[in-house]
């Protein structure tokens, strides 16, 4: 049974082996769903302005990986689900013409990822391919 508390930052090394060995065909779009931190710990920066440093640092392996940002943006209303608490801060969309462009871009060297690390209380990682 799932603990509703739990949260999640990263691939596990089970769902990153289990990914790699999806038969996958042509492009697809990794969602993202995002929820900061109020105050990164030892900074007084929110987790926000921390996730707009990591994405500035992250776009140039954007750009070799010839990923495609199709969205980013704000959540403001949920229409299903809990109205009192948006589950969500951002949602980010980011298409890849082949799954070996995502996969090369995470395990670069010097790829900032304790920086997104700093900002996300919690996330989601969902691979989509389109029918």
């Amino acid at each position: 049974m799932k603990d509703v508390n739990q949260t999640y930052l990263n691939l596990s090394k089970e769902q990153f082996k289990a990914f790699i060995e999806l038969e996958t065909n042509g492009p697809l779009q990794m969602v993202n769903l995002l929820k900061f931190k109020k105050v990164v710990e030892g900074t007084g920066i929110s987790g926000k302005d921390q996730y707009d440093i990591y994405m500035k640092k992250a776009y140039p392996f954007f750009q070799k990986a010839n990923a495609k940002i199709t969205f980013l943006g704000n959540a403001h209303f949920s229409l299903i689900g809990p109205q009192d608490n948006l589950e969500w801060d951002k949602i980010l969309i980011v298409e890849y013409s082949a799954k070996a462009d995502f996969v090369n871009m995470v395990t670069s060297e010097g790829y900032p990822a304790k920086l997104r690390d700093l900002a996300i209380e919690d996330s989601r990682l969902i691979y989509c391919e389109q029918t």
